[in-house]
Protein backbone atom coordinates (compact mmCIF):
# COMPACT_ATOMS: atom_id res chain seq x y z
CA UNK A 1 0.00 0.00 0.00
CA UNK A 2 3.07 2.11 1.10
CA UNK A 3 4.82 2.02 -2.46
CA UNK A 4 1.23 2.40 -4.44
CA UNK A 5 0.57 5.70 -2.44
CA UNK A 6 4.10 6.55 -3.34
CA UNK A 7 3.98 6.29 -6.71
CA UNK A 8 0.60 7.60 -6.92
CA UNK A 9 1.77 10.81 -5.97
CA UNK A 10 4.59 11.10 -7.68
CA UNK A 11 2.11 10.20 -11.13
CA UNK A 12 -0.65 12.89 -9.75
CA UNK A 13 2.09 15.89 -9.50
CA UNK A 14 3.38 14.72 -12.75
CA UNK A 15 -0.30 14.96 -14.74
CA UNK A 16 -1.54 17.78 -12.72
CA UNK A 17 1.73 19.69 -13.47
CA UNK A 18 1.46 21.98 -10.27
CA UNK A 19 5.68 20.98 -9.26
CA UNK A 20 8.35 18.93 -11.34
CA UNK A 21 9.43 15.50 -9.53
CA UNK A 22 12.60 16.86 -8.23
CA UNK A 23 11.01 20.36 -7.12
CA UNK A 24 8.51 17.86 -5.02
CA UNK A 25 11.00 15.73 -3.73
CA UNK A 26 13.08 18.72 -2.64
CA UNK A 27 9.89 19.81 -0.70
CA UNK A 28 9.01 16.92 0.96
CA UNK A 29 12.88 16.32 1.93
CA UNK A 30 12.88 19.45 3.44
CA UNK A 31 9.50 19.97 5.27
CA UNK A 32 8.29 16.09 6.19
CA UNK A 33 8.27 15.66 9.68
CA UNK A 34 8.44 11.96 10.47
CA UNK A 35 5.35 11.20 13.16
CA UNK A 36 7.20 10.53 16.23
CA UNK A 37 4.65 9.00 18.31
CA UNK A 38 1.81 10.04 16.56
CA UNK A 39 -2.44 10.39 18.44
CA UNK A 40 -5.14 7.71 17.77
CA UNK A 41 -5.88 7.67 14.17
CA UNK A 42 -7.81 6.07 12.05
CA UNK A 43 -6.82 3.80 8.80
CA UNK A 44 -6.92 6.84 6.09
CA UNK A 45 -5.34 6.47 2.93
CA UNK A 46 -5.08 9.16 0.44
CA UNK A 47 -7.61 9.53 -2.58
CA UNK A 48 -5.49 10.80 -5.37
CA UNK A 49 -9.12 11.34 -7.58
CA UNK A 50 -10.31 13.46 -4.39
CA UNK A 51 -7.08 15.30 -3.89
CA UNK A 52 -6.42 16.41 -7.59
CA UNK A 53 -9.56 18.11 -7.54
CA UNK A 54 -8.10 20.67 -4.80
CA UNK A 55 -6.39 23.09 -7.71
CA UNK A 56 -8.95 23.27 -9.50
CA UNK A 57 -11.19 24.80 -6.91
CA UNK A 58 -8.89 27.07 -5.70
CA UNK A 59 -7.71 28.05 -8.78
CA UNK A 60 -11.79 29.58 -9.35
CA UNK A 61 -11.58 31.70 -5.97
CA UNK A 62 -8.67 33.61 -7.59
CA UNK A 63 -10.25 33.79 -11.17
CA UNK A 64 -13.49 35.00 -9.36
CA UNK A 65 -11.99 37.93 -7.86
CA UNK A 66 -12.37 36.37 -4.45
CA UNK A 67 -8.32 36.88 -3.63
CA UNK A 68 -5.40 38.26 -5.41
CA UNK A 69 -3.51 35.15 -4.84
CA UNK A 70 -3.43 32.03 -2.21
CA UNK A 71 -1.51 29.59 -1.54
CA UNK A 72 -2.55 26.22 -0.05
CA UNK A 73 -0.89 23.28 1.69
CA UNK A 74 -2.67 19.73 2.52
CA UNK A 75 -0.10 17.53 4.59
CA UNK A 76 -1.36 13.48 5.73
CA UNK A 77 1.41 12.03 7.67
CA UNK A 78 3.79 14.59 8.05
CA UNK A 79 4.08 14.13 4.11
CA UNK A 80 3.03 17.11 2.18
CA UNK A 81 0.98 16.01 -0.44
CA UNK A 82 -0.53 19.40 -2.27
CA UNK A 83 0.89 22.65 -1.90
CA UNK A 84 -0.23 24.81 -4.62
CA UNK A 85 0.12 28.81 -5.10
CA UNK A 86 -1.92 31.05 -7.20
CA UNK A 87 -2.69 33.98 -8.26
CA UNK A 88 -0.62 37.16 -7.32
CA UNK A 89 0.94 38.97 -4.73
CA UNK A 90 -0.16 42.25 -5.50
CA UNK A 91 -2.77 43.56 -8.21
CA UNK A 92 -0.42 46.31 -9.38
CA UNK A 93 3.13 45.09 -9.93
CA UNK A 94 1.56 41.64 -10.86
CA UNK A 95 3.94 39.56 -8.64
CA UNK A 96 3.11 36.23 -8.85
CA UNK A 97 2.56 34.17 -5.20
CA UNK A 98 4.74 31.92 -4.72
CA UNK A 99 4.83 29.11 -1.48
CA UNK A 100 7.43 31.70 0.11
CA UNK A 101 5.22 34.66 -0.26
CA UNK A 102 4.67 36.02 3.34
CA UNK A 103 1.25 36.73 4.67
CA UNK A 104 -0.02 38.51 7.78
CA UNK A 105 -1.66 35.54 9.35
CA UNK A 106 -3.41 37.99 12.05
CA UNK A 107 -5.11 35.75 14.92
CA UNK A 108 -3.73 32.65 13.48
CA UNK A 109 -0.71 34.42 16.11
CA UNK A 110 -2.64 33.74 18.71
CA UNK A 111 -1.89 30.07 19.30
CA UNK A 112 1.32 30.57 19.00
CA UNK A 113 1.53 33.05 21.57
CA UNK A 114 -0.31 30.40 23.63
CA UNK A 115 2.54 28.06 22.98
CA UNK A 116 4.89 30.15 24.26
CA UNK A 117 3.32 29.99 26.99
CA UNK A 118 3.59 27.07 27.46
CA UNK A 119 6.80 26.66 26.98
CA UNK A 120 7.38 28.62 30.44
CA UNK A 121 4.79 26.39 31.72
CA UNK A 122 6.84 23.48 30.37
CA UNK A 123 9.72 25.47 32.32
CA UNK A 124 8.23 25.41 35.79
CA UNK A 125 8.68 29.07 35.64
CA UNK A 126 4.87 30.02 35.83
CA UNK A 127 1.10 27.84 36.65
CA UNK A 128 -2.11 28.26 34.50
CA UNK A 129 -3.34 28.96 37.41
CA UNK A 130 -1.24 31.76 38.31
CA UNK A 131 -3.61 35.49 38.80
CA UNK A 132 -1.86 37.66 36.12
CA UNK A 133 -0.84 39.80 38.76
CA UNK A 134 1.46 37.65 40.00
CA UNK A 135 3.55 38.49 36.78
CA UNK A 136 1.73 42.16 35.84
CA UNK A 137 1.39 43.94 38.84
CA UNK A 138 -0.68 46.75 36.96
CA UNK A 139 -3.71 43.72 36.88
CA UNK A 140 -3.55 43.51 40.72
CA UNK A 141 -6.43 46.85 40.64
CA UNK A 142 -8.03 45.48 37.32
CA UNK A 143 -11.54 46.41 37.99
CA UNK A 144 -15.39 45.08 36.26
CA UNK A 145 -18.10 47.02 35.11
CA UNK A 146 -21.42 45.99 35.45
CA UNK A 147 -24.47 47.53 33.82
CA UNK A 148 -27.53 47.79 35.57
CA UNK A 149 -29.44 46.70 32.54
CA UNK A 150 -28.27 43.30 32.86
CA UNK A 151 -30.74 43.56 35.55
CA UNK A 152 -32.84 46.43 35.04
CA UNK A 153 -33.99 46.35 31.68
CA UNK A 154 -33.90 49.93 30.41
CA UNK A 155 -30.95 50.98 32.79
CA UNK A 156 -28.19 53.25 31.67
CA UNK A 157 -26.34 53.05 35.33
CA UNK A 158 -23.33 51.13 35.97
CA UNK A 159 -21.34 50.16 38.72
CA UNK A 160 -17.29 49.98 38.58
CA UNK A 161 -16.43 47.26 41.46
CA UNK A 162 -13.57 44.23 41.85
CA UNK A 163 -14.35 41.13 40.03
CA UNK A 164 -15.37 38.34 42.21
CA UNK A 165 -11.70 36.42 41.84
CA UNK A 166 -8.82 37.44 39.69
CA UNK A 167 -7.83 36.63 36.14
CA UNK A 168 -5.62 33.40 35.84
CA UNK A 169 -3.46 33.07 33.13
CA UNK A 170 -5.54 30.31 31.86
CA UNK A 171 -8.53 32.35 31.50
CA UNK A 172 -6.39 35.04 29.14
CA UNK A 173 -5.53 31.50 27.18
CA UNK A 174 -9.55 30.55 26.89
CA UNK A 175 -10.92 34.01 26.38
CA UNK A 176 -12.95 33.86 29.61
CA UNK A 177 -11.23 36.51 31.63
CA UNK A 178 -13.95 38.85 30.57
CA UNK A 179 -11.53 41.19 29.00
CA UNK A 180 -12.83 43.06 26.07
CA UNK A 181 -12.43 42.12 22.68
CA UNK A 182 -11.07 45.63 20.83
CA UNK A 183 -8.82 47.96 22.19
CA UNK A 184 -9.50 51.17 24.41
CA UNK A 185 -10.72 54.31 22.77
CA UNK A 186 -6.95 56.10 23.21
CA UNK A 187 -4.91 52.44 21.82
CA UNK A 188 -8.02 52.01 19.14
CA UNK A 189 -5.91 52.12 16.37
CA UNK A 190 -2.83 49.93 17.49
CA UNK A 191 -3.79 47.28 15.09
CA UNK A 192 -2.60 49.23 12.46
CA UNK A 193 -0.29 51.51 13.17
CA UNK A 194 1.57 49.03 16.09
CA UNK A 195 3.09 52.40 17.40
CA UNK A 196 3.41 51.37 21.19
CA UNK A 197 5.19 48.80 23.05
CA UNK A 198 4.31 46.14 24.28
CA UNK A 199 4.64 46.93 27.72
CA UNK A 200 3.27 50.31 27.18
CA UNK A 201 -0.11 48.47 25.56
CA UNK A 202 -0.50 46.26 28.28
CA UNK A 203 -0.44 48.70 31.02
CA UNK A 204 -3.22 50.63 29.24
CA UNK A 205 -5.35 47.41 28.77
CA UNK A 206 -4.61 46.61 32.87
CA UNK A 207 -6.66 49.91 33.52
CA UNK A 208 -9.74 48.79 31.33
CA UNK A 209 -12.80 47.18 33.39
CA UNK A 210 -13.58 43.50 32.68
CA UNK A 211 -17.15 43.31 30.85
CA UNK A 212 -17.52 40.16 32.72
CA UNK A 213 -16.39 37.79 35.56
CA UNK A 214 -13.67 35.42 34.76
CA UNK A 215 -14.63 32.29 33.94
CA UNK A 216 -18.44 32.83 33.66
CA UNK A 217 -18.43 33.45 29.60
CA UNK A 218 -16.24 33.19 26.48
CA UNK A 219 -15.10 36.38 24.80
CA UNK A 220 -13.14 36.95 22.38
CA UNK A 221 -10.07 39.05 23.20
CA UNK A 222 -7.41 40.51 21.95
CA UNK A 223 -6.21 42.11 24.93
CA UNK A 224 -6.00 39.16 26.88
CA UNK A 225 -3.67 37.54 24.58
CA UNK A 226 -1.74 40.75 23.98
CA UNK A 227 -1.58 39.88 27.66
CA UNK A 228 0.33 36.82 27.49
CA UNK A 229 3.06 37.97 25.23
CA UNK A 230 3.91 40.46 27.57
CA UNK A 231 3.80 38.08 30.66
CA UNK A 232 5.66 36.07 28.48
CA UNK A 233 8.25 39.09 28.30
CA UNK A 234 8.68 39.41 31.70
CA UNK A 235 9.26 36.09 32.76
CA UNK A 236 11.74 35.45 29.79
CA UNK A 237 13.55 38.49 30.37
CA UNK A 238 13.84 39.18 27.05
CA UNK A 239 11.81 41.01 24.56
CA UNK A 240 8.22 38.60 23.20
CA UNK A 241 9.33 38.53 19.22
CA UNK A 242 13.34 37.31 20.68
CA UNK A 243 11.76 34.41 22.89
CA UNK A 244 9.43 33.39 19.59
CA UNK A 245 12.43 33.23 17.61
CA UNK A 246 14.95 31.67 20.19
CA UNK A 247 12.58 29.03 21.85
CA UNK A 248 9.93 28.65 18.67
CA UNK A 249 10.63 29.65 15.26
CA UNK A 250 14.77 28.77 15.07
CA UNK A 251 14.26 25.25 17.00
CA UNK A 252 11.60 24.66 13.90
CA UNK A 253 13.20 26.20 10.80
CA UNK A 254 10.88 28.69 10.79
CA UNK A 255 13.09 30.71 8.49
CA UNK A 256 10.22 33.36 7.10
CA UNK A 257 8.16 33.96 10.28
CA UNK A 258 8.75 37.52 11.62
CA UNK A 259 6.77 39.95 13.83
CA UNK A 260 8.85 42.83 12.06
CA UNK A 261 9.64 41.71 8.41
CA UNK A 262 13.47 42.73 7.85
CA UNK A 263 13.45 45.63 5.19
CA UNK A 264 15.05 42.54 2.43
CA UNK A 265 11.69 40.28 3.01
CA UNK A 266 9.50 43.53 2.59
CA UNK A 267 9.55 42.86 -1.52
CA UNK A 268 7.92 39.18 -0.21
CA UNK A 269 4.58 40.41 1.63
CA UNK A 270 1.56 40.21 0.08
CA UNK A 271 -0.60 42.93 -0.54
CA UNK A 272 -4.03 43.20 1.55
CA UNK A 273 -7.09 43.92 -0.17
CA UNK A 274 -10.93 44.83 0.22
CA UNK A 275 -14.10 43.58 -1.70
CA UNK A 276 -15.67 46.74 -2.79
CA UNK A 277 -19.03 46.30 -5.11
CA UNK A 278 -17.49 42.45 -6.05
CA UNK A 279 -14.00 44.72 -7.26
CA UNK A 280 -10.88 44.30 -5.03
CA UNK A 281 -9.37 47.61 -3.64
CA UNK A 282 -6.47 47.44 -1.75
CA UNK A 283 -6.57 48.51 1.34
CA UNK A 284 -2.95 50.43 2.76
CA UNK A 285 -3.95 50.77 6.23
CA UNK A 286 -2.72 47.52 6.75
CA UNK A 287 0.79 47.92 5.40
CA UNK A 288 3.80 46.65 6.24
CA UNK A 289 5.29 49.11 8.96
CA UNK A 290 9.08 49.28 9.01
CA UNK A 291 8.68 51.63 11.89
CA UNK A 292 6.49 49.63 14.02
CA UNK A 293 7.20 49.22 17.66
CA UNK A 294 4.41 46.82 18.87
CA UNK A 295 5.11 43.04 18.32
CA UNK A 296 1.46 42.27 18.92
CA UNK A 297 1.04 39.15 20.28
CA UNK A 298 -2.91 38.65 19.32
CA UNK A 299 -2.09 39.08 15.87
CA UNK A 300 1.03 40.39 14.03
CA UNK A 301 2.91 37.68 12.98
CA UNK A 302 3.83 37.28 9.34
CA UNK A 303 4.11 33.77 8.19
CA UNK A 304 4.33 31.44 4.92
CA UNK A 305 2.55 27.96 4.74
CA UNK A 306 5.42 25.95 4.89
CA UNK A 307 6.66 27.32 8.15
CA UNK A 308 3.38 27.51 9.77
CA UNK A 309 2.97 23.48 8.58
CA UNK A 310 6.24 22.78 10.41
CA UNK A 311 4.63 24.31 13.74
CA UNK A 312 1.12 22.45 12.97
CA UNK A 313 2.93 19.69 12.48
CA UNK A 314 4.89 19.56 15.55
CA UNK A 315 1.71 19.81 17.57
CA UNK A 316 0.47 16.98 15.78
CA UNK A 317 3.19 14.82 16.67
CA UNK A 318 2.38 15.66 20.35
CA UNK A 319 5.50 18.34 20.68
CA UNK A 320 8.07 17.18 18.45
CA UNK A 321 9.50 17.60 14.94
CA UNK A 322 12.29 16.09 13.51
CA UNK A 323 13.52 14.40 16.64
CA UNK A 324 13.79 17.45 18.43
CA UNK A 325 11.22 18.47 21.69
CA UNK A 326 9.81 21.77 21.88
CA UNK A 327 6.76 21.50 23.89
CA UNK A 328 5.98 18.60 25.78
CA UNK A 329 3.10 15.93 25.04
CA UNK A 330 1.48 16.96 28.34
CA UNK A 331 0.93 20.36 27.37
CA UNK A 332 0.06 19.72 23.56
CA UNK A 333 -2.81 17.54 24.81
CA UNK A 334 -4.06 20.33 27.40
CA UNK A 335 -3.88 23.36 25.03
CA UNK A 336 -5.78 20.85 22.09
CA UNK A 337 -8.60 19.76 24.71
CA UNK A 338 -11.70 21.56 24.92
CA UNK A 339 -11.38 23.83 28.29
CA UNK A 340 -14.43 26.01 27.95
CA UNK A 341 -16.93 23.56 28.99
CA UNK A 342 -20.44 24.05 27.44
CA UNK A 343 -19.64 28.20 27.67
CA UNK A 344 -20.93 29.16 24.19
CA UNK A 345 -17.56 30.02 22.44
CA UNK A 346 -15.99 30.34 19.03
CA UNK A 347 -17.51 31.71 15.68
CA UNK A 348 -18.38 28.28 14.02
CA UNK A 349 -20.95 25.97 15.15
CA UNK A 350 -20.06 22.87 17.57
CA UNK A 351 -16.73 24.69 18.62
CA UNK A 352 -15.07 24.66 21.62
CA UNK A 353 -12.15 26.81 22.95
CA UNK A 354 -8.85 25.00 24.20
CA UNK A 355 -5.36 26.82 25.26
CA UNK A 356 -4.93 29.30 22.14
CA UNK A 357 -7.08 26.75 19.95
CA UNK A 358 -10.19 26.76 18.42
CA UNK A 359 -11.17 22.76 18.65
CA UNK A 360 -14.16 20.91 17.27
CA UNK A 361 -16.28 19.65 19.92
CA UNK A 362 -19.12 17.82 18.37
CA UNK A 363 -20.79 16.50 15.92
CA UNK A 364 -21.77 19.76 14.75
CA UNK A 365 -18.57 20.90 14.29
CA UNK A 366 -18.07 18.82 11.70
CA UNK A 367 -19.70 20.24 8.88
CA UNK A 368 -16.32 20.54 7.23
CA UNK A 369 -15.92 17.37 7.74
CA UNK A 370 -13.03 17.70 10.10
CA UNK A 371 -13.15 14.76 13.08
CA UNK A 372 -13.68 15.66 16.78
CA UNK A 373 -11.04 16.78 18.45
CA UNK A 374 -9.59 18.43 15.14
CA UNK A 375 -8.09 22.28 16.26
CA UNK A 376 -7.04 24.85 14.36
CA UNK A 377 -7.68 28.85 14.14
CA UNK A 378 -8.04 31.59 11.08
CA UNK A 379 -6.73 35.50 10.61
CA UNK A 380 -8.74 38.34 10.42
CA UNK A 381 -7.68 38.89 6.16
CA UNK A 382 -8.82 35.11 5.68
CA UNK A 383 -6.08 33.08 6.53
CA UNK A 384 -6.59 29.57 8.44
CA UNK A 385 -4.66 27.02 9.46
CA UNK A 386 -5.71 23.36 11.28
CA UNK A 387 -4.89 20.21 12.24
CA UNK A 388 -7.08 16.76 12.49
CA UNK A 389 -5.23 14.53 14.49
CA UNK A 390 -7.80 11.48 13.74
CA UNK A 391 -6.69 11.77 10.21
CA UNK A 392 -3.16 13.06 10.80
CA UNK A 393 -3.95 15.74 8.60
CA UNK A 394 -2.40 19.31 8.27
CA UNK A 395 -3.66 22.22 6.23
CA UNK A 396 -3.10 26.04 5.91
CA UNK A 397 -4.60 28.26 3.55
CA UNK A 398 -3.92 31.88 2.88
CA UNK A 399 -4.85 35.28 0.89
CA UNK A 400 -5.01 38.47 1.84
CA UNK A 401 -8.84 40.17 1.73
CA UNK A 402 -11.19 41.63 4.37
CA UNK A 403 -14.09 40.21 5.11
CA UNK A 404 -17.07 39.91 6.98
CA UNK A 405 -17.60 36.11 6.85
CA UNK A 406 -15.29 35.18 8.87
CA UNK A 407 -14.23 31.52 10.30
CA UNK A 408 -17.63 30.59 7.62
CA UNK A 409 -15.99 31.75 4.40
CA UNK A 410 -16.78 29.81 1.45
CA UNK A 411 -13.11 29.59 0.68
CA UNK A 412 -12.31 28.06 4.36
CA UNK A 413 -15.65 25.72 3.60
CA UNK A 414 -14.13 24.41 0.66
CA UNK A 415 -10.63 23.71 1.17
CA UNK A 416 -11.29 22.33 4.40
CA UNK A 417 -14.13 19.65 3.66
CA UNK A 418 -12.19 18.52 -0.09
CA UNK A 419 -8.69 17.83 2.11
CA UNK A 420 -10.76 16.01 5.07
CA UNK A 421 -12.38 14.13 1.87
CA UNK A 422 -9.61 13.30 0.78
CA UNK A 423 -8.49 11.13 3.25
CA UNK A 424 -10.39 7.41 2.92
Amino acid sequence: MRRWLRWGWLGLALLSGLVTVEAQQGARRRMAAPAEAPAKTTEGVVDAVQLAKIPGRMRSFVERGRAAGMVTLIAHRGKVIHQQAVGVQDLESKRPVEMGTLFHIASMTKPITALAIMTLVDDGLIALTDPVSRHLPAFAEQKLRVKAAETTPGSSLEEIRPPARAVTIRDLLTHTAGMRGGYPEAQKDLFMKRDLTLAEAVEAFAREPLEAEPGARWGYSNMGIATLGRIVEVVAGKPFEIYLEERVFGPLGMKDSHFFVPAEKAGRIASIYRLEQGRLVRDQRYDWRPEARYAMPEGGLYSTAPDLFRLYQMMLNGGVLEGRRLLSRAAVEVMTRVQTGELKSGFSPGIGFGLGWAVVRNTEGMFRLNSIGTFGHGGLFKTYGFVDPAKQLVGVILMQRLSDDGDLGEEFNAFMAMSAAAIN
